[in-house]
C-alpha cells in the first residue's frame, strides 16, 4: 500500500527543493518526477529549466498535465519515491479545461479527480510526495476563476491532508510536520 506525504506552503516558501531532498532521502530504487505544468510563455519555460537543473540527472521525469492518476500508477510500476509537482497546477489545468459557469459540474469532476490521484498513489506500492500550494491566506480574489482555484486548492489540500502520513509546512525555506501538531 502507497504511502502520501504532502508539503504546502506560499509562492517561494521552499516546498519543492525540500520535497526534493526529501524524496532523494527516502528513496531505495530511484526517484520519479511527476511535472504537471504546461509552457505556454517563456516565463514558465525558465521556472521549468530552472527546477529541470536543480534535480539533476538522479531523476526521472513524467509529464501528467491531465489523466496524472495514470502516471501515478506507471511510475509507481518502476519508483518507490514519486514526486508530484504540483497539486495547484494540476488543478489550474483542470479549471481551465471547463466551463467556469457550471459550478456543480466542475465541483463534481474535480472529487473524482482527487479521488483518482489519491486512490493511485494509495494503491501503488510508492511513496507519493505530493507539493501543493497554500493559498488560502490571502484575500478573496476579485475574479470568478481565482476564486474557483482557491476554493478548488483548498479543497484539495484538506482531502489530501486528511490521507497524508506526513504533512508539511513549508515557510522561507523551513519545513515542519504539521501533521504532528494536528487533532
Amino acid at each position: 500500500m502507497g504511502k502520501i506525504i504532502l508539503v504546502t506552503g506560499g509562492a517561494r516558501s521552499g516546498k519543492s527543493k525540500f520535497a526534493e531532498k526529501l524524496a532523494l532521502k527516502l528513496r531505495e530504487n530511484g526517484a520519479a518526477y511527476i511535472a504537471t505544468a504546461q509552457i505556454f510563455d517563456d516565463e514558465m519555460k525558465r521556472r521549468i529549466k530552472i527546477h529541470r537543473e536543480r534535480r539533476g540527472k538522479e531523476w526521472t521525469t513524467f509529464e501528467a498535465p491531465f489523466n496524472a492518476d495514470k502516471t501515478i500508477l506507471k511510475a509507481a510500476e518502476n519508483f518507490d519515491v514519486i514526486l508530484f509537482d504540483c497539486v495547484t497546477i494540476y488543478l489550474s489545468n483542470f479549471l481551465c479545461s471547463m466551463n467556469l459557469d457550471d459550478d456543480e459540474k466542475i465541483f463534481s469532476e474535480f472529487k473524482i479527480l482527487m479521488k483518482n490521484l489519491i486512490n493511485a498513489a494509495k494503491i501503488s506500492d510508492s511513496t507519493i510526495i505530493f507539493v501543493s500550494n497554500e493559498v488560502g491566506a490571502g484575500i478573496v480574489p476579485e475574479n470568478k476563476l481565482a476564486r474557483k482555484f482557491r476554493d478548488l486548492a483548498g479543497i484539495a489540500n484538506q482531502m489530501l491532508a486528511e490521507e497524508s502520513e506526513k504533512v508539511f509546512l513549508t515557510v522561507s525555506g523551513l519545513a515542519v510536520d504539521i501533521k504532528k501538531f494536528a487533532e
